[in-house]
């Protein structure tokens, strides 16, 4: 899960309801609807909300503002575009779009500003679209389903789906990911084991598109569109990615098989209390074979526990392989877990147990931090939180850090070789960095219980996802950190050509954690493309989509979808 910035204040909690003709493209020559500014009551004409929204905002170099506006979280990437627009309207955004193809300029869009290679803010760039004035969450009665706007944020979503619904997406922990950018890649999270991904739930998604002619259009399409073309738009957003087919302004949420007009019944519930648990593993009392005994147990618990009916599907856990930076480096264990589920302690026990066995390294308090999480050393004990104070709590980061990633999933626990090289590139006495790990989190479950193609993300037997990060202050040091990074994922994938080639352990990566490495031959000495790796057999379909979409190629960046 991505870094974060935890300086969040407290949102004002979003209602109301949005008049928006199912399907209907919003013309660059009409004025804004009521759906497309604030929710309001759907007996305002579309002229008043008009006159009630002010014009986009254009930030220039010479405007104080634009140091923070051209960058995103991770401080590698810093653009210089002639200017920075604000949008608050779908109106707005068509408009944005519709000047800068008309003046030939490269654009890109921001939502929260976690991508983590240059897709949004790189030299080529000309014009940011910046989302950040659109962050709107409510019911919409008129699509019967749950609107975000592009520029929400994960815990903007939670906290009013929560507090006036009752209910939840299973997206991710990091607060302020933006949900343009997060769902349109897949999206998953500690609840994602019980509910699946967060594009299981995508029922609708307005995208401002460019034509052959070069016309912007705002355009809805859904899950339940007939027409060929919208239905491929909207299944290209269940996992496609960002910055491929248009702008998001908008998605519609609703789960599939949910009946009625009951909001709080269209998505699912979350538990009403968790138990979080933070243990650590002390690097000093490691030795190889301990280091391979857990690295075994966590694969086979895995293997066991994942199916879409396992009775642990509620539970969620991240072991975070740090580096052996010091005497007190630790590996750490994060658990999160329904704690109303019958025999939750029992079950919580009895998982910890089978990861522990035969490790013989005595488990301590979570004193260090571990990736995005700060110490955790009042959770030694399971504790039992409501679950949106320990969603709240759980979301953390800094947003001032330089950083690379990389990712995988995994069908199975991890094979010898991959052991040897986690082991090897963890304990090097050559690097010594406290905030370079791989995290691997849980997964399968209900997430397995979708077919590969329902949804544009293929990925959906695997148990186990991985993150590779490294973080660091001085960009000076950049070389030494990348360095790291890269030799360690391509020992690890050594096997299968320095990356995750879909095969019997290993099956691609993650399109939301991007890595333009994947595309270099000097990383990636296999057959199978950058594409492939995050797609699979889906890619065609994109391409198809992109094609009738986005046939000039305005939205793109260097891992884009590529026309066919």
């Amino acid at each position: 899960m991505a870094k974060n910035d935890r300086s969040l204040g407290r949102r004002s909690l979003l209602t109301g309801a949005a008049a928006v003709a199912g399907g209907a493209a919003v013309s660059s020559a009409l004025p804004a609807t009521a759906a497309q500014a604030a929710p309001r009551s759907a007996a305002a004409t579309a002229a008043e909300v008009a006159a009630a929204t002010p014009d986009y905002i254009t930030v220039s170099p010479t405007d104080p503002r634009f140091p923070d506006l051209v960058r995103g979280i991770n401080q590698r990437w810093v653009a210089k575009p002639d200017y920075v627009r604000l949008v608050t309207t779908t109106a707005q955004a068509v408009r944005a779009v519709q000047e800068a193809v008309t003046a030939g300029k490269r654009l890109t869009v921001r939502s929260g500003g976690h991508c983590y290679e240059d897709f949004v803010f790189n030299k080529d760039v000309q014009v940011v679209v910046d989302m950040s004035g659109m962050t709107q969450v409510y019911y919409d009665s008129a699509k019967n389903a749950f609107a975000v706007e592009g520029g929400a944020s994960n815990l903007q979503i939670y906290e009013t789906l929560y507090k006036l619904y009752g209910v939840t997406l299973p997206a991710g922990s990091c607060a302020s990911v933006g949900a343009g950018g997060h769902i349109s890649g897949g999206g998953y999270g500690l609840l994602s084991r019980l509910h699946g991904l967060t594009v299981d739930h995508l029922y609708g998604v307005e995208v401002v598109t460019v034509d052959k002619n070069g016309t912007a259009k705002a355009v809805v399409a859904t899950r339940d569109s007939t027409d060929a073309a919208l239905k491929d738009l909207w299944w290209a957003h269940t996992g496609g990615g960002g910055g491929n087919f248009g702008l998001i302004t908008r998605y519609w949420l609703r789960s599939p098989g949910a009946t009625g007009s009951d909001p709080s019944k269209l998505l699912p519930k979350p538990p009403s209390e968790v138990f979080v648990h933070a243990t650590a593993f002390p690097w000093k009392d490691m030795t190889e074979a301990s280091f391979t005994r857990l690295l075994q147990n966590w694969g086979d618990w895995h293997e066991k526990n994942s199916a879409p009916d396992s009775k642990f599907n509620s539970l969620f856990g991240l072991l975070k392989l740090n580096q052996k930076a010091s005497d007190n480096a630790q590996i750490a264990l994060l658990t999160q877990m329904d704690a109303t589920v019958p025999n939750a302690q029992a079950l919580l026990d009895e998982y910890l147990a089978a990861i522990s066995a035969g490790v013989g390294v005595t488990r301590q308090a979570m004193t260090r931090r571990a990736g995005e999480h700060a110490a955790m050393p009042q959770f030694a004990k399971p504790r039992t939180l409501p679950w949106y104070i320990a969603t709240d709590y759980l979301s953390g980061g800094n947003p001032t850090l330089y950083g690379k990633y990389k990712s995988a999933y995994a069908r199975k626990g991890f094979s010898v070789t991959q052991i040897k090289a986690m082991y090897k590139h963890l304990t090097r006495t050559d690097y010594s960095n406290g905030d370079a790990l791989v995290q691997i989190d849980s997964y399968g479950g209900r997430i397995n219980a979708v077919k590969p193609g329902d949804t544009a993300v293929p990925q959906r037997d695997s148990v186990l996802k991985l993150q590779y990060q490294t973080y660091w202050t001085d960009p000076a040091e950049e070389a030494k950190h990348l360095a790291w990074i890269r030799e360690f994922y391509k020992d690890v994938y050594a096997e299968t050509g320095g990356v995750p080639v879909p095969g019997d352990i290993n099956d691609g990566c993650y399109v939301n954690y991007p890595d333009k490495d994947l595309g270099d031959a000097a990383w990636n000495t296999s057959s199978t493309a950058w594409n492939s790796l995050y797609y699979k057999d889906n890619y065609a379909r994109l391409q198809k989509t992109k094609a009738a979409w986005d046939p000039k190629d305005v939205f793109r960046h260097a891992q884009s979808v590529r026309l066919p």
